[in-house]
C-alpha cells in the first residue's frame, strides 16, 4: 500500500496497539500527545529514548521503515547433536552399554530428522567414574565416518555398536556413555557415493517418518529398536524429578 494509505490506517489505531507499548506505557504516551500509532510514528526517536527506553526509540524507527530488530523466529540448525547420560548404577557388561548407546543414538537421530538433516560421522564414548576410590579408571571414545550420510536410526545404531565393540573393556564399572552426530548437512543437499548402494532410500525415509509420528502421538519410545532393551536398570535416577502436573493424569495433585 502507499504511505498515505498506511498512515490512514495508523491514524485509526490507538498507540497501545503497538508491540512493545504495554498498559503502563500507553497512558504516559497519550499524556504526552501520542494518542495514535501515527502520532508515535511522527515522534522524535532520540527524545523518546531519553524519556523512556532504547526499545521505544527502535519501535519509532521501525514504524518509519528503518529495520532495527532482526527476525530470528527459526533457530539455526545444529551442527552437532550430542546425547549422553550418567547411569543410575554402575554398568560392567557389554549388553547394558549397548542398550544405552542404542537409546542415546535413537534420541539423537530423532533430533536429526526433526531438522531435516543427515549425519556424515558419529562419535561414541564410554567412561568410568573418576570419583570412585579403588575402581579402575577408564575412558575411551572413537569417531566413525559413515560411507553415506544418513538419518536412519538403524544404520546409525549399527555403526555405533560396531565402535562400542572396539572400545569396550570388561571388568570396568562404567558410569557414563554417550554419542554425538557430526558433519551434519541438509538432507536435500546430501552427497551420495557413486559406487555404494543408496543408504537414504525412500522406503527407509517412510519407515523413520512413521516411527517418529507414532512416538509423537503415543509417547516416546512407543516404537523402538529391540537392542534398546526393556528393563534398563542402568537408567539415570530421577527420584527428585518434579511431577508432570500438566501432562500426566497419574501425576495430578489430589486433595483428600
Amino acid at each position: 500500500m502507499s504511505e498515505s494509505e498506511c498512515n490512514q490506517i495508523l491514524s485509526q489505531l490507538p498507540v497501545g496497539e503497538v508491540w512493545g507499548v504495554g498498559r503502563k506505557l500507553a497512558p504516559k504516551l497519550v499524556a504526552l500527545g501520542y494518542q495514535t500509532v501515527l502520532d508515535l510514528k511522527h515522534a522524535a526517536p532520540n527524545r523518546l529514548k531519553q524519556q523512556h527506553s532504547v526499545l521505544l526509540e527502535k519501535t519509532v524507527q521501525e514504524l518509519n521503515g528503518i529495520v532495527c530488530m532482526a527476525l530470528d523466529d527459526i533457530p539455526p540448525a545444529k551442527k552437532q547433536i550430542l546425547s549422553s547420560r550418567s547411569f543410575g548404577q554402575p554398568v560392567n557388561d557389554y549388553e547394558s552399554l549397548a542398550q544405552s548407546i542404542t537409546l542415546y543414538m535413537s534420541r539423537a537421530a530423532e533430533k536429526l530428522r526433526k531438522q531435516h538433516a543427515v549425519a556424515g560421522a558419529i562419535m561414541i564414548f564410554i567412561r568410568s567414574s573418576p570419583f570412585k576410590e579403588g575402581a579402575a579408571l577408564y575412558s575411551n571414545g572413537m569417531t566413525l565416518a559413515l560411507p553415506i550420510p544418513t538419518d536412519d536410526t538403524r544404520q546409525l545404531v549399527s555403526t555405533a555398536l560396531a565402535g562400542l565393540k572396539t572400545i569396550f573393556k570388561p571388568n570396568i564399572e562404567y558410569a557414563k556413555a554417550g554419542v554425538m552426530l557430526s558433519e551434519i548437512t541438509p538432507s536435500k543437499s546430501m552427497q551420495v557415493d557413486l559406487f555404494s548402494a543408496p543408504a537414504h532410500s525412500e522406503k527407509a525415509s517412510k519407515l523413520m517418518a512413521a516411527m517418529d509420528s507414532i512416538n509423537q502421538k503415543m509417547g516416546s519410545a512407543s516404537i523402538k529398536l529391540a537392542s534398546e532393551g526393556f528393563k534398563r536398570p542402568w537408567k539415570m535416577k530421577q527420584n527428585n524429578k518434579s511431577p508432570s502436573y500438566t501432562t500426566h493424569w497419574e501425576e495430578l495433585v489430589t486433595v483428600d
